[in-house]
């Protein structure tokens, strides 16, 4: 059995009752009662070059046509040039679930999150990683001042559609595209 321990959930959790130094305590007891214990981390921004290329693979299910070797570079130019953020979950020390957004405004909403990038791993859906970036990602829009958080969602991917429609999100427009050849 599985036993999968938000950390920051499980600390302060361990620390309404307990001292903090409980915390390895806690995971060791788990451990021993047949659990196989697995720390979920909270969303983290991807900062170094090392933790960018850490979500290439999650990220690629999303965007096939990424190139392994461009990834950071092109991260990097986002950041510069348009605001990109890149945040993951890590399970076991592997990146689960990636979101890309930026903090932009509009004229139509105002000042808003817009998530251009929202993956969770395939053999890690439904265990909460995806759940856990939207919420995060929404903390940080209120921090930001914003009025919204927004996204876009190809019209194929109907598992995704339920997923926003569990999280409070509606349906608001149609995003129409012209190929510039």
């Amino acid at each position: 059995m599985t036993k999968v321990v938000n950390s920051a959930a499980f600390v302060k959790g361990v620390a309404k009752s307990q001292t903090l130094r409980r915390f390895p305590r806690a995971l060791a007891e788990s451990s021993a009662v047949g659990y196989d214990v697995r720390i979920v981390t909270m969303p983290l921004l991807a900062q170094t070059d090392a933790d960018i290329l850490g979500c290439f693979d999650v990220l690629s299910e999303l965007r096939p046509h990424l190139q392994q070797g461009e990834f950071v570079e092109r991260v990097r130019r986002q950041e510069r040039e348009g605001g990109y953020q890149l945040a993951f979950v890590r399970d076991d020390q592997r990146v689960t679930a990636v979101a890309g957004f930026r903090i932009c405004e509009f004229l139509a909403w105002g000042k808003i999150l817009y998530v251009d990038d929202l993956v969770t791993a395939s053999n890690n859906r439904s265990r909460g990683h995806g759940g856990q970036l939207i919420r995060w990602l929404a903390d940080q829009a209120r921090g930001a001042g914003c009025v919204q958080l927004h996204l876009d969602s190809g019209v194929q991917r109907f598992d995704a559609h339920r997923f926003y429609l569990r999280h409070r999100m509606d349906i608001t427009a149609h995003h129409f595209a012209l190929k510039l050849e």
